[in-house]
């Protein structure tokens, strides 16, 4: 008898943990800046009517709550971030709109219950818009860039670079000459886009 109930009690511990197995989700996601991106969290039988949450931080004590559901299937917005619980596949998905690079952070998806929350963590990244255009042999000297505006008579610059320097701005502009290739990273925090 000893014997099962040495094994019971770290097991049950085990359940009731934060991260344990009654939540689970991806350990890392990723998404491009002014994209969205989404995060599908599972959750064992049991856990339907519950509310769950999304935060922020990578301390589970002070994370700071982002949105949490009403413990219904009904979707709720704050801001860029919205969630919604599936009660019948006991899942609910984290969605993130217009991301900006400063969203990158460590998250954890959650649910609230009396006593210590389960959670499980998620590492969000975003990284920034990079585009590359290739250009013909023979314009290696000249002056390339990149501005905004569909009529090229009226578009502003945003950057430009001439042979195999770098822009002006630094980390905007790469000029790769053996490729014939300008390669551009844009970003709101960069580029005032």
């Amino acid at each position: 008898m000893g014997g099962r109930t040495t094994w019971l009690l770290p097991a049950l511990l085990l359940l009731f943990h934060p991260g344990s197995a009654a939540i689970t989700g991806p350990k890392a996601v990723s998404g491009l800046e002014r994209d969205s991106l989404t995060v599908q969290c599972q959750y064992g039988p049991g856990w339907e009517p519950y509310v769950k949450w999304w935060c922020r931080g990578a301390d589970w004590d002070s994370c700071k709550f982002v949105v949490k559901t009403t413990g219904s299937e009904q979707e709720v917005k704050k801001d860029r971030v919205s969630i919604r619980d599936n009660q019948k596949n006991r899942s609910f998905t984290v969605t993130m709109e217009k991301l900006r690079l400063n969203d990158a952070d460590t998250y954890w998806c959650g649910i609230e219950r009396a006593g210590t929350d389960l959670g499980v963590q998620v590492e969000v990244t975003v990284d920034p818009v990079t585009t590359h255009c290739h250009y013909s042999p023979g314009w290696e000297n000249y002056v390339k860039w990149w501005c905004r505006d569909a009529d090229q008579n009226n578009c502003i610059i945003l950057v430009q670079a001439t042979g195999s320097k770098q822009g002006e701005n630094t980390n905007r502009v790469y000029i790769n000459q053996s490729k014939r290739m300008l390669t551009m990273t844009m970003s709101d925090e960069k580029n005032g886009l």
